[in-house]
C-alpha cells in the first residue's frame, strides 16, 4: 500500500502541466544533442543548470534528467547512421548498428534501437521503483576492493568482444589500459608519459579517443575506396520493421542487457558506457548468432542499447538515495538540487517524497515520449544516408572538430583526434577491434585508483582482493571468463 501510495503521489507531480511540459523539452533537446557527436548530456546539462535555478525543485530535476537520458536515445542515432558515437557509451552500437546500416536496414536498426531504449529505460524505472532501498544497501557494500575486482571483470569481459580472438582483443585492452595512464598522477603529481606537453597533462578526453578510433577512421576508409556500397534505401514504415525471427531473438538480448544495466547503473563510478559494453560482450557469449556479431547482428544492437538506458535510470539511485554521484553528469544533479536546498540522501525518499517519485513518474513519461519522438524520425535520420559522400564526409570532420574543440576549446585536441584516427584506420587494416581498446581506456585510471586505496587500506596486502568474498567472486569469474575465452580462441585456430 506505501508503494500505491508512492507512487500516486507522483502521478500526481509528474502529470502537471508544467513537468509534463518540460519533460518533454528535456527529452527533446536531450535526443538532437546526443546526436552531436563530442558534445553528449554532460554539456547540455551544464548548459541547463542555470535556467533550473528559476524553476521549481521537481520540474527543474524533471528537466534536466529528461536531457541526460535523452542524450543516450540519441547517442545511438549517429552510431548507427555515420558510425560516429554520438555519446561515449554508444561507442558498442558502432559494432553492428553500421553494419547494419550498410547493408541498407538503417532503418530496421534505428527502429529496434528505440524498442531496446525504451525497454530497458522501462526496467531500469521499475527496479528503480521496486529496489532502489536494496541497491541502496547493496552500492554501500562495495568498496574499492570490490570496485576494482568489477573492473577487471569488465575488462576481461571486454577483451572477449573482438572479433578477431581473445589474443588480439587483451592486447587493444592493455593499450587502452595504458592509454588511461597518460597525464598527471593524481595521487603523486607526477607527470606520465606526456612527453612534456602541457596540453596532456589532463590526459587524453574519452571523447577524443572514440571520435579518432570511430569517426575519422571511418572517413579515412571510405576515402581510400574500401567502403561498402551503400544500398538503396526504401524509407517507409513497413522497411523500418525487423523480420519475425529477429523480434524473437531481440526479446533475450534485451533482458540481458535491462538486468545488466540496472546493476551496474546503481554502482557509483560505473555507469552506461561499462554496463553497455559488458552487456555487449555477455551476449556475444550466450548468443547462438555470435558469428553475425561485428556483421551486423541485431542482438549486437539491442542488448548494449538496453543496458545503456537501463543504466541511466538506476544511476539516480546512487545519486538521490546515498548522495553520491557516479559521475560528473550525477554530480551537476547532485549540484542542482543542493542549489534548491534539498540534500540528498537516505531521508529524501521521505522528506520529499513528492520530488522522488515525481522523478520516477517522469522516467516513465519521458520514455514514452522518446519512443513516441524517436520512431517518426526514422526516416529523417535515413535519409541523411542519401546525401553523397563528398558532401557528408566532410561535413563529419567538421562535426568531430567542432566537438572535440568545445571540450577544452583546444586546437591541441584536434591534431589529437586526427593522430587516433590514423591508429583507427590501420587498427581496422591489421584487423584489431577499437572497442576493446576503449573499454580498457575507460576502465584503466578506476582500476589504477581502486587498486591504490585497497592496498592502502590493507597496507600494502595483495591478499585483501581474495579476502572479501565479493571481490573473490569477480575475480574467480574473470578468471574463468579469461580461460574460456583463451580455449575458445585456440580451438578455433586447430580447426
Amino acid at each position: 500500500m506505501d508503494l500505491l501510495n508512492n507512487l500516486a503521489l507522483g502521478i500526481e507531480t509528474a502529470f502537471s502541466p508544467t513537468n509534463l511540459l518540460f519533460c518533454f523539452v528535456g527529452v527533446t533537446l536531450g535526443t538532437f544533442i546526443g546526436v552531436l557527436p563530442g558534445i553528449g548530456a554532460l554539456a547540455a546539462v551544464a548548459m541547463l543548470l542555470p535556467v533550473s535555478f528559476h524553476l521549481e525543485p521537481a520540474t527543474a530535476l524533471v528537466m534536466l534528467a529528461g536531457v541526460y537520458y535523452g542524450a543516450e536515445y540519441g547517442g545511438s542515432i549517429a552510431s548507427i547512421i555515420l558510425n560516429i558515437p554520438g555519446t561515449p557509451s554508444a561507442s558498442i552500437t558502432c559494432l553492428d548498428g553500421h553494419p547494419m546500416a550498410q547493408q541498407g536496414r538503417a532503418g530496421v536498426a534505428l527502429f529496434m534501437t528505440a524498442i531496446a531504449s525504451f525497454c530497458g529505460g522501462i526496467m531500469g524505472v521499475l527496479v528503480m521503483t521496486l529496489l532502489s532501498p536494496l541497491l541502496s544497501a547493496v552500492a554501500l557494500s562495495f568498496g574499492p576492493t570490490e570496485y576494482f575486482s568489477v573492473m577487471v571483470l569488465g575488462l576481461i569481459a571486454a577483451s572477449i568482444v573482438s572479433q578477431s580472438g581473445a589474443l588480439k582483443g587483451i592486447l587493444m585492452v592493455t593499450v587502452g589500459v595504458m592509454l588511461s595512464t597518460v597525464g598527471v598522477d593524481i595521487n603523486t603529481g607526477v607527470e606520465r608519459f606526456t612527453g612534456d606537453i602541457i596540453e596532456l597533462r589532463d590526459g587524453v578526453s574519452l571523447v577524443i579517443v572514440a571520435m579518432g578510433l570511430f569517426g575519422i577512421s571511418e572517413v579515412v576508409i571510405s576515402i581510400h575506396g574500401n567502403l561498402i556500397e551503400r544500398k538503396e534505401y526504401k524509407i517507409n514504415f513497413a522497411s523500418f520493421l525487423p523480420k519475425r525471427d529477429e523480434w524473437v531473438r531481440s526479446i533475450g538480448p534485451v533482458l540481458r542487457g535491462g538486468s545488466i544495466g540496472s546493476f551496474f547503473g546503481a554502482l557509483p563510478g560505473t555507469g552506461q558506457t561499462v554496463a553497455s559494453y559488458i552487456g555487449y560482450a555477455i551476449e556475444k557469449r550466450v548468443s547462438k548468432n555470435s558469428a553475425q556479431f561485428g556483421k551486423g547482428a541485431i542482438e549486437g544492437v539491442m542488448a548494449p542499447e538496453s543496458a545503456n538506458n537501463a543504466a541511466a535510470q538506476t544511476a539516480f539511485i546512487p545519486t538521490l538515495t546515498l548522495g553520491i554521484p557516479g559521475s560528473t553528469t550525477m554530480a551537476l544533479m547532485l549540484g542542482a538540487l543542493m542549489i534548491h536546498g534539498i540534500i540528498p540522501g537516505p531521508k529524501l525518499m521521505t522528506e520529499h517524497a513528492d520530488l522522488f517519485w515525481g522523478l520516477i513518474v517522469s522516467f516513465l513519461i519521458g520514455n514514452v515520449l522518446l519512443l513516441v519522438l524517436n520512431i517518426p524520425l526514422i526516416g529523417i535520420w535515413v535519409r541523411l544516408l542519401r546525401v553523397p559522400y563528398y558532401l557528408m564526409y566532410p561535413t563529419i570532420v567538421v562535426l568531430i572538430c567542432v566537438g572535440v574543440y568545445s571540450i577544452n576549446n583546444s586546437i591541441f585536441d584536434i591534431w589529437v583526434t586526427l593522430v587516433f584516427g590514423v591508429m583507427g584506420y590501420l587498427m581496422r587494416i591489421f584487423h584489431f577491434e577499437p572497442a576493446p581498446l576503449l573499454i580498457g581506456f575507460v576502465l584503466g585510471s578506476m582500476i589504477e585508483e581502486f587498486m591504490r586505496r585497497s592496498l592502502l587500506l590493507s597496507r600494502g596486502d595483495f591478499m585483501v582482493f581474495l579476502e572479501r568474498p565479493i571481490s573473490a567472486g569477480f575475480l574467480l569469474t574473470a578468471a574463468l571468463v579469461l580461460a574460456w575465452a583463451l580455449w575458445s580462441s585456440f580451438k578455433a585456430q586447430d580447426d
